[in-house]
């Protein structure tokens, strides 16, 4: 089966670089404002500057987090070019039928601005609770990645895998894009990234891994990239690098941001992980500048940044202040 051919975004910024904003997802019980969500995804696009916005998918937190094809949905129907995903589906807890179904659909409702992205989630994630084993999780991503790709691209589909099997199956209508929405891989592993690349069709860093530790994945992409032929980029057939960046930008107090932004992070990830923290990007604008410029000297074509408070102020700033000098 060949790559994807995904049309090229027209919002290209300096110097190619892409950037992307997190869909707001955390709220309380009774929180929700459909108004102010509306009004941001306006204010996203009149700025111009970000060609995408992204969920996360944590379905087990003490954290209040919407679910993320339901908030892709709604993001959807409040915006008209914003490019829609999630960094990452954690494939291996969902039903390859289910899921390639939904992705289906909502890339038709959203007219194709759907970005897929999948990874394997890992052997401590508790399969127990989505009445699954963890023995041979990885044989079970693979396997049903392929099996949404045939559910996808195939009129009818008989597979006959170890987990799934399906005989003379149907599924339409098919994704808007043709022959799929792109596939982007997270993992950090050599072993998780490389098969990442043999699967998918992009790589995205995930917040929690430091700039460091992103540049040898990235050398790791690039690596099984030439092995495989393929080219690193956004044209199609290409295979584009992102990379997602906590950030808290506080103009007049870097240590503030600090603060608050580790402590936005040990809420979110139940306790205080210092290597997470190092990951993030906070300070005043020239710090976080040079942050995220370290990232993108790393290897990552897109950024998408995630504020981890305040995440409406903290998009405009980062449109007004950062972007500007990111060229």
């Amino acid at each position: 089966m060949g790559q994807p051919s995904h049309p090229a975004s027209p919002r290209l910024t300096l110097l190619g670089m892409r950037f992307a904003i997190a869909i707001p997802q955390v709220y309380p019980d009774g929180s929700f404002s459909p108004e102010d969500f509306r009004h941001y995804f306006a204010r996203v696009e009149e700025l111009g500057v970000y060609e995408s916005a992204w969920t996360q998918e944590t379905p087990l937190s003490s954290e209040p987090q919407l679910a993320p094809l339901e908030v892709m949905t709604y993001a959807a129907a409040c915006s008209t070019t914003l490019r829609l995903g999630c960094t990452v589906f954690v494939t291996t807890l969902h039903s390859p039928v289910h899921l390639a179904k939904a992705l289906a659909s909502l890339d038709q409702l959203s007219g194709g601005r759907v970005e897929v992205g999948v990874g394997s989630g890992g052997p401590r994630r508790p399969f127990a609770a989505f009445g699954m084993s963890p023995d041979r999780y990885v044989a079970r991503f693979t396997e049903g990645i392929n099996l949404m790709k045939a559910l996808w691209t195939e009129p009818q589909v008989t597979f006959d895998g170890e987990f799934f099997q399906l005989a003379g199956a149907a599924m339409e209508p098919k994704p808007f894009q043709k022959p799929f929405p792109r596939l982007w891989f997270g993992g950090s592993a050599e072993a998780a990234v490389r098969r990442g690349v043999r699967l998918c069709d992009g790589f995205f860093g995930a917040g929690s891994s430091t700039t460091a530790a992103f540049g040898t994945q990235v050398s790791v992409v690039r690596d099984a990239l030439a092995t495989a032929g393929r080219m690193e980029g956004f044209g199609p057939g290409e295979f584009p690098v992102a990379k997602r960046i906590y950030i808290g930008v506080d103009p007049a107090d870097s240590s503030r941001a600090r603060s608050r932004v580790n402590a936005a992070l040990d809420a979110m990830y139940g306790q205080p992980v210092p290597a997470i923290q190092a990951a993030a990007v906070a300070g005043t604008v020239t710090e976080c500048v040079a942050g995220v410029r370290a990232v993108i000297e790393a290897g990552a074509e897109l950024i998408l940044f995630t504020p981890v408070f305040d995440v409406a102020e903290q998009m405009e700033l980062i449109a007004a202040e950062l972007i500007p000098q990111l060229g």
